[in-house]
């Protein structure tokens, strides 16, 4: 393995992309939180050997983490493992008030007026010739 070089380059593979729903981002073979509140949003990320930062366009920091050099971890930052739970209660609340406002929540799929058509269990068997009978003859 060959050593490092005596200076650091500044800000190794900057990276410029949108964050995702997850709100990770993959630096190498690591995955590193960053504050949901840029879920949607353009970042620009900077690794280097000491540090994973990200930044939005107005230059807002939404993860600041120490480099991990193992491989395949997951680092998160308790604080956007807080907001994301936070968030996500806030949409599951939300999507329930919209159904409620469409008088939908509560339904059962009759009520929906779907209509599923049900058979014997036995007719599956026959179907998939598990039982003598065989495909030809199925119970309707």
């Amino acid at each position: 393995m060959l050593a490092l070089p005596p200076v650091a380059p500044p800000n190794w593979w900057p990276l410029h992309t949108r964050l995702g729903r997850d709100h990770y981002i993959r630096v190498d073979t690591c995955d590193y939180s960053v504050h949901p509140r840029a879920i949607g949003r353009q970042i620009t990320v900077r690794a280097d050997t000491e540090e994973v930062v990200a930044t939005t366009r107005a230059g807002e920091t939404v993860a600041h983490h120490s480099r991990c050099w193992a491989r395949h971890q997951t680092i998160t930052d308790p604080e956007h493992a807080a907001a994301a739970e936070m968030l996500r209660g806030q949409a599951i609340r939300q999507r329930a008030s919209h159904a409620r406002a469409r008088g939908l929540a509560g339904l059962a799929p009759d009520d929906l007026g779907v209509e599923v058509e049900q058979r014997q269990l036995g007719s599956y068997d026959r179907i998939f010739t598990l039982i003598e009978g065989g495909a030809a003859k199925e119970d309707t």
